[in-house]
């Protein structure tokens, strides 16, 4: 199982995750000009994700995209966590 990372660990997210509210996973929202940069950008996370063996857990409505990460498995955040929103926010092409 996963080891589950102390709250010091988290000052080192990139870009503009934060903690969430259940204090068990990060969190993020991303928001672009058009439905189909939207979907862009969730097709190639789900690559990365398959990559990783790492899902998130997010939702779209039009041009907004909200991501979740967590490791449900241990029960809280831990490094897959980290490295999966390192990931997607050296993609991401819009300024965050």
């Amino acid at each position: 199982m996963a080891k589950i990372l102390e709250a010091a660990a988290l000052t080192k997210l990139p870009g503009k995750w934060k903690l969430g509210a259940d204090q068990k996973s990060i969190q993020q929202s991303f928001k672009f000009k058009t439905f189909a940069e939207a979907f862009s950008f969730m097709t190639h996370v789900a690559f990365l994700a398959e990559k990783a063996d790492h899902h998130p857990d997010w939702s779209n409505s039009y041009n907004k995209v909200e991501v979740s990460l967590s490791s449900h498995d241990a029960g809280g955040i831990t490094q897959k966590d980290i490295d999966l929103a390192a990931a997607i926010t050296e993609f991401v092409w819009l300024p965050q």
